[in-house]
């Protein structure tokens, strides 16, 4: 099994990029998180952890090999637990994984179901699954999300949800959490994305909201 990819990210796209190793140049499948922190790294040199797996059906002997990568071996080891939940396969985990895997396992131990809903496929009865079988084994992976963005862990699931809203337009991380936190002082009545959204932009332009 390949563990590790170290070489020149070529091309970044979608949920996927292709890294080049020498002659070789590997695609590898990525949660948005992972797109979004290699965003501008295009045609820099990067190292990804990664797991390898087969799509497709044995019997009709098309099995296709896929490569998933992670900015950590951490976050590979959550994943590993993340795909073992009833009802999870990689595909549907890569999809939502649209935020920090530390801010997703703080989620599970803090039985955050709303949070966990606001991830891409995870309904009520998919989230409180994910919380029944994890909680309590991937305390390890949440103490990152304490570290390295304390204005994230305390985002509300519709904060959260604005946040990769924002990123997915092309805004930046740390501008659009403060810009959130902002606009929340000063309408503590918002609940909701939809809402949250265009007041950050009404601040960012200079409009007073």
């Amino acid at each position: 099994m390949i563990a590790r990819v170290e070489g020149k990210l070529v091309k970044l796209e979608g949920d996927s990029c292709l890294v080049e190793v020498g002659s070789v140049c590997y695609e590898v499948m990525l949660g948005g998180y992972c797109v979004n922190a290699l965003s501008g790294e295009v045609d820099s040199e990067v190292v990804l952890c990664t797991m390898e797996y087969y799509e497709g059906s044995p019997g009709g002997g098309n099995m296709i090999p896929r490569m998933v990568g992670f900015l950590n071996s951490g976050e590979r080891e959550f994943f590993g637990k993340y795909i073992s939940v009833k009802g999870i396969g990689i595909k549907k985990a890569l999809r939502s994984l649209s935020i920090p895997i530390s801010t997703i396992a703080l989620a599970i131990e803090n039985g955050d179901e709303k949070m966990l809903m606001s991830l891409d496929g995870v309904g009520k009865r998919m989230a409180q699954q994910i919380i029944a079988e994890l909680k309590g084994k991937v305390s390890s992976f949440a103490a990152g999300a304490e570290a390295a963005r304390p204005s994230e862990r305390v985002f509300k699931a519709y904060q959260a949800e604005a946040l990769e809203i924002l990123i997915a337009w092309g805004e930046k991380r740390n501008e659009s959490m403060e810009l959130i936190e902002l606009a929340c002082r000063k309408h503590p009545d918002v609940q909701s994305a939809e809402e949250l959204v265009p007041l950050v932009y009404r601040l960012k332009q200079g409009v007073e909201v």
